[in-house]
């Protein structure tokens, strides 16, 4: 856990970070009831704000304390230090759940037992794109493949779901799948 943590904190002081709130969370956040939500990977809060200012209850998880300490004190925000690929959700707990660049398979099937009733799930992450873009390789362990995503929340009602080629905070073409869906 020590060098995730240490690796991670370094990556927020070496890389520029998105500082504004995700647009597709910022587009769908009216499918969700206000309620409890958490915010998986929640960096330095952008969207953790974001929520705690449309008044919901955030879990904003990381494993970053550098990251964590940037997200604001709130009586609305309980920051969760801890490593997610330890980290276990508590069922049937959230209103929404985001997750936004960042995958961990582990936790796919703990995020559909997390959703209340009518629960939403925003997430979005990275898709391997290599040999499209000429990007340096990364551990494939964390980028989705074609149509994965949709088919790891099957189950539930999918709202919105597409893969495309975006543009990363670097000017690199990459690609993106993006998925809103909420539990029946």
């Amino acid at each position: 856990m020590q060098e995730d943590k240490q690796r991670w904190n370094e990556r927020y002081l070496d890389n520029p970070m998105p500082q504004n709130v995700s647009p597709l969370l910022e587009k769908y956040i009216a499918h969700a009831k206000v309620g409890q939500a958490a915010d998986i990977a929640c960096g330095t809060g952008r969207n953790t704000h974001y929520l705690a200012d449309m008044g919901f209850l955030v879990d904003a998880i990381d494993i970053s304390d550098y990251a964590l300490e940037r997200v604001k004190k709130s009586s609305t925000i309980k920051k969760i230090d801890t490593d997610l690929d330890k980290y276990n959700l508590t069922p049937n707990k959230y209103d929404l759940i985001v997750n936004i660049n960042y995958l961990n398979r582990r936790l796919v099937s703990q995020m559909k037992e997390a959703l209340r009733s009518g629960g939403v799930l925003v997430f979005e992450t990275f898709i391997v794109a290599h040999g499209d873009f000429n990007l340096p390789t990364t551990n494939l362990d964390y980028l989705l493949r074609k149509n994965e995503l949709l088919h790891s929340f099957i189950g539930l009602d999918v709202i919105y779901y597409e893969e495309k080629i975006d543009i990363n905070l670097k000017g690199e073409k990459i690609k993106v799948a993006s998925l809103v869906a909420k539990k029946a």
